[in-house]
């Protein structure tokens, strides 16, 4: 079996695909399988991923979102280490060779990311220091925004099976709801290279067909916090976060007339407050 699993998960992206997929094979390292997860596209991917031939596992279903194409991904993935690549990024030929690298001596319970370059439009876009990528503890930053873009991670399998795939109810923020679940309990590694090419500013992105992306951080956090394992200075951090939260998206039901809706938001910060330690 190969040491690694790639997974990239796509959906109605023939545009960009080859891309990404060509980005893989390019890579230093070879002890490694390309599964790619159609989560029913109604495009030509179909025609693209033929042209590849036996150079990936092609795997087809029913649409239902990107966490759920990942997970048939990683049911038939047979690596010890999986990485994760979106269908509209890219890798530069050096990302699996530095993370496996790092492999052994971080031991089974392995999560590794890397920086990366954002693209928008064809240019380079600058990052704001709020984004800037870490390694080692940082709960606390996992809270405030996903710092950890599944197109750059790698995960040993042992620590996936341990902490659990990712959660197919949630239509948005789904990697945000694994970092916390990871970070909470496992430090991080960070290569601090840029070894990962992500491309914005295209229609179909989620930031811009799911509104309101902090409702599903919010059941993030929650779950989180149903976790009795949660060191109370997390639980503390936690807590205070899912208020700042829920804050900004009931002052969003507000502006759209949704005063019930709002109140919910506020009720489950003011619930959790009564918790707090």
């Amino acid at each position: 079996m190969p040491l690694v699993s790639v997974i990239i998960p796509t959906y109605n992206r023939a545009r960009v695909i080859h891309r990404a997929i060509s980005s893989v094979l390019a890579q230093t390292f070879k002890d490694y399988e390309v599964l790619v997860v159609d989560d029913g596209s109604r495009d030509t991917t179909a025609h693209v991923l033929d042209e590849f031939g036996r150079s990936v596992i092609c795997l087809s279903q029913e649409n239902r979102g990107v966490a759920a194409a990942r997970n048939t991904g990683i049911r038939h993935a047979g690596g010890e280490l999986l990485a994760f690549l979106d269908s509209d990024d890219e890798w530069l030929p050096l990302k699996l060779e530095k993370q496996v690298n790092l492999f052994g001596p971080e031991g089974p319970f392995f999560v590794c990311h890397t920086d990366e370059i954002w693209m928008r439009e064809g240019k380079e876009v600058g990052q704001k220091r709020e984004h800037a990528k870490q390694g080692g503890w940082f709960f606390r930053r996992a809270l405030e925004r996903c710092l950890i873009s599944p197109s750059s991670v790698m995960i040993s399998r042992h620590l996936l099976d341990r902490v659990g795939p990712f959660d197919e109810r949630l239509a948005a923020a789904e990697d945000y709801d694994l970092w916390l679940r990871i970070t909470a309990f496992w430090p991080v590694c960070f290569i601090p290279e840029r070894l990962v090419v992500k491309h914005g500013g295209h229609e179909d992105q989620l930031s811009r067909t799911v509104p309101a992306i902090d409702r599903f951080r919010i059941q993030a956090i929650v779950k989180i916090l149903e976790n009795s394992e949660l060191r109370p200075e997390y639980r503390s951090a936690a807590i205070a976060e899912l208020s700042r939260k829920c804050s900004i998206v009931a002052a969003g039901c507000r502006k759209r007339g949704k005063a019930l809706e709002a109140e919910k938001y506020l009720d489950l910060a003011r619930s959790h407050q009564m918790d707090r330690p």
